[in-house]
């Protein structure tokens, strides 16, 4: 009698395994897309920390220039007492007048304005400009500080302080309110304090002017007493 052979079941894999597998794969997938996205979050939070940097020190120098070169020019005059203002200053809010960066003018100076101002996340360092040529009228001063630029936010508190020359001549104490605007300051501090999260803190700015030629009036010329006698 022939043998005849018995067919084998074919290699497959049961409902169970398939199962597994599938779970396996979208385990290894999960944990795929983890890895990326936490990649890309550390990119972008480094690329906004360059960036946050590359602003700060921009600002620093930015101001550390405007505000040293700033000229004893007068951009205004109160009516009522003839006092001219080539300087005026506070704790929030200081105006004077610099020459702009090539790239920014249109040659002469211009009148310029630094501000703390509140913003929905603390306060903002704002900067206008205007050329003084022209500028003493209120519809430009309101043009100017509209068209303000924020040069950095985030802050949660800071002040303006002007330092200038006491009676005697000597080198005055910091004071946050600039009293005599006919004159300029011989220093101006920039202290910031930012907010948390803020990754570079703002050191404090100590600016001394380059021609500080109005920060001391001239002062009465000596008198002589009237020769007496004959020749």
């Amino acid at each position: 009698m022939k043998h005849v052979p018995a067919y084998h079941k074919s290699a497959g894999f049961t409902l169970l395994e398939v199962l597994l597998a599938v779970i396996l794969l979208g385990l290894l997938i999960a944990g795929a897309y983890g890895g990326i996205r936490a990649s890309a979050h550390a990119m972008r939070a480094g690329e906004a920390a360059i960036d946050r940097t590359d602003r700060l020190r921009t600002a620093q120098e930015f101001l550390r220039r405007q505000i040293s070169q700033i000229l004893p020019l007068e951009f205004g005059r109160d009516d009522n007492t003839g006092m001219i203002h080539v300087f005026d200053g506070d704790a929030r809010r200081m105006r004077f007048v610099a020459a702009m960066p090539g790239y920014l003018s249109r040659g002469g100076p211009y009148v310029q304005t630094l501000e703390l101002a509140p913003a929905t996340d603390g306060l903002q360092l704002r900067f206008s400009d205007t050329m003084l040529n022209g500028y003493a009228t209120d519809k430009n001063r309101s043009a100017a500080d509209a068209d303000a630029v924020v040069l950095l936010d985030r802050i949660a508190s800071g002040r303006f302080e002007y330092r200038a020359l006491d009676a005697d001549g000597n080198l005055g104490n910091w004071s946050s309110d600039w009293q005599d605007p006919g004159i300029t300051p011989l220093m101006v501090r920039i202290e910031l304090t930012m907010r948390p999260g803020v990754q570079m803190p703002w050191p404090t700015l100590d600016i001394p002017l380059m021609l500080n030629a109005g920060a001391m009036r001239p002062r009465m010329p000596m008198q002589f007493p009237a020769a007496t006698g004959g020749q």
